[in-house]
């Protein structure tokens, strides 16, 4: 009727509906996770179970016959007290010295050759990276025929004989020389990306402006090579401290000098120590002591030279 308002309708109560958006998101995460799931097994199965073990180990007497031990830290005490595992770290950190930096200087070196452009460049990158493909064991089998004493390859080149694996003067910088000789090719690869990625109005603005092949490589290159500068000397670093097949094969941790603390390696370095601890004398609980400290040493480095680059590094060049 006209003049009577309309009866009003009851509210008709909804159910809050889930919002699909939430619902995308997570089969995405879902899938996410599925595709990373065989990346997840093998960080897991291979780096953080290994590592926990490492550290059980460090706390046990172990023969690898007999029931592991509980021996708390007596074990790190031996190891952090036993003159030979001290004589390995000096011996180590007289390796890094000598290696990294060379090893470095020539990629370097080599990768600015590659980069100019010059006949053969593509050849000569292929030859570079052959030693670093290569099996180390193998390479150390070659390169022990190459300077042995008697028959040995150099020697007969020089005509005189010289004891480059068996001196104590010369066995630490000869087996120095066959690991620069393996790594060069593989950092001059990286050198050579980095110098390619740099954009070449760069360089060109700097030949505009008057400044010569010595000033662009110092003050231009060399800067905005520090991004593959600090993965060279992380990676590099670590690859020195792990190694242990082509010293093995060279010198197995000799020549030796028997001194009031015991029986002293010239090339002992802190992987052929923790060989030795592991598989020569079955000490297998301190042999994770010396993993255990060789993993916080290369922790603490690579921490250091994350801090010295983080300040000094350009990653965009756009």
């Amino acid at each position: 009727m006209p003049g009577v308002s309309d009866t009003a309708k009851p509210a008709v109560s909804q159910t809050p509906r889930v919002p699909r958006r939430r619902s995308r998101r997570g089969s995405e995460v879902s899938s996410a996770y599925l595709l990373l799931a065989p990346s997840l097994f093998g960080l897991v199965a291979f780096l953080l179970f290994p590592i926990l073990v490492v550290l059980w180990l460090s706390f046990h007497q172990w023969d690898l016959l007999s029931a592991p031990v509980w021996v708390g830290t007596d074990n790190y005490e031996n190891v952090l007290g036993d003159a030979a595992f001290l004589n390995s770290l000096f011996v180590t950190a007289i390796f890094v010295v000598i290696v990294i930096p060379v090893q470095t200087a020539l990629g370097l070196f080599a990768a600015s050759l590659l980069t100019r452009g010059l006949p053969g460049s593509a050849v000569f990158r292929v030859i570079y990276v052959l030693p670093w493909i290569s099996a180390p064991l193998a390479l150390g089998i070659v390169w022990k025929w190459i300077l042995a004493p008697t028959n040995g390859l150099l020697n007969s080149l020089i005509g005189s004989r010289i004891e480059w694996l068996t001196s104590p003067a010369l066995a630490l910088p000869s087996v120095a020389a066959v690991v620069i000789w393996t790594n060069v090719g593989y950092i001059t690869l990286f050198f050579v990306a980095g110098l390619l990625s740099i954009p070449r109005h760069i360089v060109d603005a700097a030949r505009i402006d008057g400044a010569g092949t010595s000033a662009i490589f110092w003050r231009i290159k060399l800067p905005l090579l520090r991004p593959t500068m600090f993965f060279v000397l992380v990676t590099s670093v670590i690859s020195v401290f792990q190694l242990f097949d082509q010293i093995y094969a060279l010198t197995k941790g000799g020549p030796h000098a028997v001194t009031d603390a015991g029986t002293l390696g010239y090339t002992d370095v802190v992987a052929m120590r923790l060989y030795t601890e592991a598989f020569s004398t079955f000490e297998l609980g301190q042999a994770g002591v010396i993993a255990v400290v060789l993993l916080v040493l290369l922790v603490i480095i690579t921490v250091a030279q994350q801090l010295y680059f983080r300040g000094r590094t350009t990653y965009d060049l756009s």
